[in-house]
């Protein structure tokens, strides 16, 4: 049976819209690695900002396993991924523009990162 495009949203909104998946997929990172973030510049949808790429950071800690957007957005699979809460010392991300005590606190997915 087909649903409307306000019965899917109803049942969207009323999940919260979580794209988290309850499967078992291996960790690449765990909290205290450092990471680096990579310098892509895919053709279309990505949720890496612009700003942060080719920056180190921190994992603080793993969020669980959830669809990857940029594959997802384009009709693709879910290429289920691990997404982590990354700390960013604002100073390594805007240079001296960046206040010596901030940090920026991003949720990131697997395929956004390196090891550093």
């Amino acid at each position: 049976m087909a649903i409307t495009a306000a019965q899917a949203l109803a049942a969207s909104a009323s999940d919260g819209g979580s794209t988290r998946l309850e499967i078992s997929v291996a960790p690449r990172f765990a909290a205290g690695d450092r990471i680096r973030t990579r310098n892509i510049n895919p053709r279309g949808h990505t949720r890496l900002p612009l700003y942060l790429r080719n920056c180190v950071g921190v994992v603080a800690a793993d969020l669980g396993v959830f669809v990857f957007p940029d594959t997802h957005a384009h009709g693709g699979d879910q290429k289920p991924q691990h997404v982590y809460s990354v700390h960013f010392s604002a100073k390594d991300v805007w240079g001296r523009e960046g206040g010596e005590r901030d940090t920026l606190v991003v949720d990131m997915w697997d395929d956004y990162m390196d090891p550093a």
